[in-house]
C-alpha cells in the first residue's frame, strides 16, 4: 500500500461529496493537508460521537498498569449484584470493551443511560460469543471503573484527562453531561480536528504499548477495544476510530500518519474513502 504524504484528490473529492467539515492528515508529525469546509476551521470543536470509544480501552490499559484494574477481571468481582447472574458474572472488562459481552444493541445517542441503569441491562448472548455494537458496555465498563477510582476521588473522565489528555497536551472542548451530571464513555467528546489529531499521533507512537487495544475477538477480529482494525483498501496495521456521519481516525503505526476526517453524511463510508486514501 502507498503512504500518505499529503491528500490525493480523489480522496478529498470523496470527502467534499459527503459533508465535509474537516480533513487533516499529519505525518512524522507535521500536517501535511488540512482542508476545511461547511463553516469550520482548525479551532472548531466537533462532535466524535462513536468515535469517543477510542479513548476507553486505552484508558483501561493505563488504568491496569497503574494496579487500578486487569482486563481479564469480572465486573462481578467489583458490582456484587452481577455474581447472582449465570452470564452476568462471567462478564469480563475486556468483554465490556471488545463489545463481546452479551449485551444488546442500544445506548447509542440520546439514549445513553446512567451507570446504574446500565448494570440493570439483561444479557441477550453468552459472553465472548457475539458481537453487538452499542453504548451500554462502555457505561457498565464506567461504572466499574467510576468505583474502582473513588479512593483516589478521580471520575473515569478525570482519569483520562490527567494520566492520557494532558500529557499530551489535548483539549477536549467539552463532554456532554447525563442527567446526574455524569459523562458518558460511548459518546460525548467535543474536539478540534488537529486537537484529535494529538490523540491520534500519541497512538501511533505507543502502539506496542497499547497491543491489546488492537487485537480482534474471535467474535469480530475487526474490532479492538474501541478501535476497528484493518480494511482491505489500507496498510495491515490500519486502525481507526469511527463516530456516525463520518467522523473518524485513521491511525496506520508504521508510517507514523494520523487522519481525522469530519463531516455530517450517513453516506460516508470508510473504506470508499480509504480505497481513495491509500
Amino acid at each position: 500500500m502507498g503512504v500518505v504524504t499529503g491528500l490525493p484528490s480523489g480522496a478529498l473529492e470523496y470527502a467534499r461529496k459527503h459533508a465535509l467539515h474537516a480533513l487533516v492528515v499529519v505525518r512524522d508529525g507535521n500536517v501535511v493537508e488540512e482542508v476545511y469546509g461547511d463553516g469550520h476551521d482548525a479551532s472548531t470543536p466537533h462532535a466524535l460521537y462513536s468515535g469517543t470509544k477510542s479513548f476507553w480501552g486505552i484508558t483501561a490499559v493505563t488504568a491496569q498498569r497503574d494496579g487500578i484494574l486487569h482486563l481479564d477481571e469480572r465486573v462481578a468481582d467489583t458490582i456484587p449484584q452481577w455474581e447472582g447472574n449465570a452470564w452476568k458474572k462471567r462478564v469480563t472488562l475486556r468483554h465490556l470493551l471488545s463489545l463481546t459481552s452479551g449485551i444488546g444493541f442500544g445506548g447509542l445517542g440520546s439514549s445513553v443511560p446512567m451507570y446504574a441503569k446500565a448494570l440493570m441491562v439483561d444479557l441477550k448472548n453468552e459472553p465472548g460469543t457475539t458481537f453487538t455494537y452499542g453504548g451500554i458496555p462502555l457505561q457498565v465498563f464506567g461504572a466499574v471503573l467510576a468505583r474502582k477510582l473513588e479512593s483516589r476521588k478521580q471520575t473515569p473522565h478525570e482519569y483520562l484527562q490527567a494520566r492520557i489528555l494532558d500529557p499530551i497536551g489535548m483539549r477536549v472542548e467539552k463532554w456532554r453531561a447525563l442527567a446526574d451530571g455524569s459523562h458518558p464513555l460511548p459518546t460525548g467528546a467535543f474536539v478540534s480536528a488537529r486537537e484529535w489529531c494529538k490523540y491520534g499521533q500519541f497512538v501511533c507512537a505507543h502502539r506496542a504499548e497499547f497491543a491489546e487495544c488492537f487485537a480482534g475477538s474471535a467474535a469480530n477480529p475487526r474490532y479492538g477495544l474501541g478501535w476497528w482494525l484493518g480494511t482491505p483498501n489500507g496498510p495491515p496495521d490500519l486502525a481507526y476510530a469511527s463516530g456516525s456521519a463520518g467522523q473518524a481516525m485513521y491511525v496506520v503505526p508504521s508510517s507514523k500518519t494520523v487522519v481525522v476526517h469530519f463531516g455530517s453524511s450517513s453516506s460516508y463510508k470508510h473504506d470508499a474513502f480509504l480505497k481513495r486514501l491509500f
